[in-house]
């Protein structure tokens, strides 16, 4: 306990950092930037007085991982709504809401109770979108990669804040080295969206596309989360904006590390032959096609304007970043359908995606091919394989933990929504009749666990969360964390025995 402690306050000293920059913005535009000084200040003694009330440490262990990472990502969005709250922003004034807000952008989620974006000052539309950016690629990543006296017991912390089954083993000579080369690839792809997107602007191709717009829509892309400087998400951006957005997700969804042998290491081949990336790449075509397909078939949109709509708002959900360039809440039934499915799957494991990711699919299919082939040849070995790799019966099981989880978590929380919308306090959640109000939560929960963002109904991509009572808020909040977690760590706490041991 006292090791975890002593982690964590190494890590709130280093991400009280993280509020020098909006504090810095706030003053270039003529905003009072004490609700981040304050805030910043108070998170540094906090961390500060918990390094010093430790005191010397042993390594960090397996168990004390676990801790660090669930107490690190319940703090991190608890400090971050706090300059919502000092900052005198009327629409996120109350606790619930200024939580909900900095949870969704920590989680790289994207859901938003803010009805008028345009009301927020340019430090707080600032504050939004750099906490997306920090969580998109987690800040204890950021840590590992930069602060050296976390060097000891950090495989552990790196473990269990890479999304998805990642095996570490084979980053990186170092953990530090490995955390590096993942910043830098995230940098990188950063800079990249930031000037591609800039360069429109410039060139006169989209006159809405400023600098701090840039910044805006390319961290939100980069880091998977959907949040936007306007009301409108991505609908009042030009064709040719939509379309660069559209290929930013889909590298973000890319595992960092195979971006980075793909661009540093020129390992084209080793990509190529990995199942998961061709997975990905596929199940984006795929999905695209039936959407703009749908559109097409439907009337909702003709030609070019199907294909753009269909392949931005499938690579939009199964990213799990939720930009919106329609209002797919009025789409047809397969058209939604297919949205929602693809809430489950997610983009690649190791990169900043919400969800399940690709990889856990494929070994949950070759798993169920090889039971399915051992009932009819009982005596049959068959290993498991992905991209060549036999996969050990310690993913295995990891993975058949996650996704029962990962179901149970979704029951509940959706029997929650539906819980308080019956009470009267959810009043979006129990919009329509009969079987509609469920379906509504069912797409909020999996909308908020998968880190999609928006959702459907009115809860889509032209409303908001702002209606929901505080007790949804809460739960959807909760399962915004879970989803960032990947549920274990905190499944693990929850534990009795992980506190007798």
């Amino acid at each position: 306990m006292r090791t975890a402690l002593g982690v964590v306050g190494t890590l709130l000293a280093w991400y009280a950092l993280a509020f020098v920059p909006p504090a810095a913005v706030a003053i270039a535009v003529g905003e009072p930037p004490w609700p981040f000084l304050v805030t910043g200040s108070a998170v540094a003694l906090t961390g500060l007085a918990l390094r010093r009330l430790t005191g010397p440490r042993p390594p960090l262990g397996v168990r004390e991982g676990f801790l660090v990472v669930v107490a690190v990502w319940l703090l991190a969005p608890a400090f971050g709504a706090v300059p919502f709250l000092l900052g005198d922003v009327p629409q996120l004034d109350r606790p619930a809401d200024a939580w909900f807000e900095a949870m969704s952008g920590f989680t790289a989620t994207g859901a938003t109770v803010v009805t008028d974006l345009d009301a927020l000052g340019t430090d707080m539309l600032f504050w939004r979108q750099f906490s997306h950016w920090l969580g998109g690629a987690g800040i204890i990543v950021l840590a590992l990669a930069v602060l050296p006296r976390l060097r000891i017991g950090g495989r552990e912390l790196l473990r269990s804040e890479l999304p998805g089954p990642v095996e570490i083993e084979t980053l990186g000579e170092t953990v530090r080295g490995t955390a590096r080369r993942l910043w830098k690839v995230y940098l990188a792809v950063t800079a990249a969206g930031v000037l591609a997107l800039a360069a429109l602007g410039w060139a006169g191709l989209d006159r809405r596309m400023g600098l701090f717009e840039a910044f805006s829509y390319a961290t939100s892309a980069v880091s998977l989360g959907g949040f936007a400087p306007h009301d409108d998400s991505a609908r009042g951006l030009a064709p040719v904006t939509q379309w660069v957005l559209c290929g930013l997700m889909a590298v973000a969804g890319v595992n960092l590390l195979q971006l980075y042998r793909l661009a540093a290491l020129r390992q084209v081949r080793a990509a190529a032959r990995d199942e998961e990336l061709r997975t990905y790449a596929v199940l984006l075509v795929v999905a695209s096609g039936v959407v703009a397909a749908e559109l097409w078939a439907a009337g909702d949109a003709g030609g070019a304007g199907a294909l753009r709509h269909g392949a931005f708002q499938a690579v939009s959900v199964m990213t799990t970043t939720g930009f919106a360039t329609v209002d797919w809440a009025v789409w047809g039934t397969v058209a939604t359908l297919t949205l929602l499915a693809l809430m489950f799957v997610g983009a690649c494991a190791g990169s900043a995606s919400g969800s399940v990711k690709v990889v856990r699919h494929l070994v949950l299919l070759r798993f169920t091919r090889r039971e399915l082939e051992q009932a009819v040849h009982p005596d049959a070995v068959l290993p498991v394989r992905v991209s060549g790799r036999v996969i050990g019966a310690r993913v295995l099981r990891s993975v058949l933990l996650f996704a029962l989880l990962y179901l149970l978590v979704l029951a509940v929380g959706t029997f929650c929504l539906t819980l308080d919308a019956g009470a009267g306090t959810g009043t979006a959640t129990g919009a329509g009749a009969g079987g509609g109000g469920v379906f509504t939560a069912l797409g909020a929960a999996a909308a908020c666990l998968g880190n999609v963002g928006p959702a459907f109904g009115e809860l889509g991509p032209s409303g908001s969360y702002a209606p929901l009572g505080a007790v949804s808020k809460v739960v959807l909040g909760a399962l915004m964390l879970l989803g960032r977690i990947e549920i274990v760590p905190l499944a693990v706490l929850l534990r009795r025995g992980y506190w007798r041991a």
